[in-house]
């Protein structure tokens, strides 16, 4: 049976791509895998679990049907993986393929094989194509979509990176259905970011449809997974490298980032971090009189109700402070935090640092 596919386009000027959503995609016989026309190779990366999950064999088959000669490497598991070290070795495997510049990378897995393999086609042969298969519900809707790709630094998460568009993203809901229930859970952080800062509507969806997400309903996850994306293309299509309205993508993540570094990429993940972070801002917006306090109480009532965290273990100030100063997000040595002072309207705002450590101190 013919599986129905949403198509959503990111219509970029220069590097236009779709987004393909739907149930059974990697199993549906007639669903082709989106790749450049004259590539001849594939370098598949992705990590040891999901191949256990299944999620690998059907991309292989899938490519060696179109004519590809194809290869699989695995990297370690979490945060880790975003390391220069791994880097080289698949700057090192693609040049001993080798994979030629008309040639493609395959990422399946999330957001941190999402997020490395990305820059590996971004830098290798200055550039070659990449098609994202995300395997989380968090890359599903986020990280796989947008073009940002970077790997960590003991300083930073992703202080090194580049801009490099995929060549298409496909996202299959039927994917989902195996991921760990934490796993599953923290891609909630970044689906209530979307609906706190552009579909207002999912608000009320996300907090009546507790039995849907539970179960994992296949309904709710397409409805909800094509709902991001059209956003993220949305906006990405207006602001490709964050000079402007991106930069509400960044909803809870200026705390967050800190959050994850601190925690050493391991104690904390990326949807609960957006979590917590988001809860700051609110936080936040509501001491400097910018997000109105029931905003910020219905918010973090829906962030708890998804089941994800709304406080955090307490870290020292400083440290905090001189992480989130060396974000990226950072503007003139200033600490730039999203705010709402809406549902739907999102504000760029840089508070007094006391301010700052009084609520984080609250959290």
């Amino acid at each position: 049976m013919t599986v129905r596919v949403h198509q959503i386009a990111v219509p970029l000027t220069h590097n236009p791509y779709t987004i393909f959503v739907g149930h059974g995609l990697l199993s549906d016989p007639t669903f082709m895998l989106p790749r450049p026309s004259g590539a001849t190779r594939a370098l598949v990366i992705t990590q040891q679990a999901v191949r256990n999950a299944g999620h690998v064999d059907p991309v292989v088959t899938k490519l060696v049907a179109d004519g590809l000669n194809v290869t699989t490497v695995d990297v370690p598991d979490g945060e880790t993986a975003k390391d220069l070290t791994v880097v080289g070795e698949l700057w090192r495997k693609a040049a001993a393929l080798p994979l030629g510049r008309g040639d493609v990378i395959v990422a399946v897995g999330g957001g941190v094989v999402g997020d490395l393999a990305g820059f590996v086609a971004a830098t290798y042969n200055r550039g070659i194509a990449v098609v994202q298969i995300p395997t989380t519900l968090l890359a599903q809707v986020d990280a796989a979509i947008g073009g940002k790709t970077g790997i960590n630094l003991p300083e930073g998460k992703n202080l090194v990176g580049a801009f490099h568009q995929p060549h298409a993203v496909v996202c299959d809901i039927a994917v989902l259905q195996t991921l760990p229930e934490r796993i599953y859970t923290e891609g909630f952080g970044e689906i209530v970011k979307y609906a706190l800062i552009r579909d207002t509507a999912l608000i009320d969806r996300l907090a009546d449809t507790h039995d849907e997400r539970a179960s994992r309903d296949v309904t709710f996850l397409t409805d909800v997974v094509a709902r991001c994306a059209q956003v993220k293309a949305d906006i990405v299509a207006q602001d490709e490298r964050e000079s402007s309205v991106r930069a509400h993508l960044n909803f809870g993540h200026t705390y967050a980032h800190a959050l994850e570094t601190l925690g050493a990429y391991g104690t904390i993940l990326h949807g609960e971090a957006v979590a917590v972070g988001m809860v700051a801002a609110l936080n936040i917006g509501v001491l400097a009189g910018i997000t109105p306090p029931e905003l910020a109480t219905k918010a973090t009532a829906l962030i708890k109700a998804v089941g994800l965290p709304v406080s955090t273990q307490n870290y020292d100030r400083d440290a905090v402070w001189t992480l989130m100063a060396r974000d990226k997000k950072v503007v003139q040595d200033a600490v730039r935090f999203v705010l709402l002072q809406a549902a739907g309207e999102p504000v760029l705002f840089t508070p007094p640092r006391d301010m700052v450590d009084s609520v984080l101190d609250a959290l």
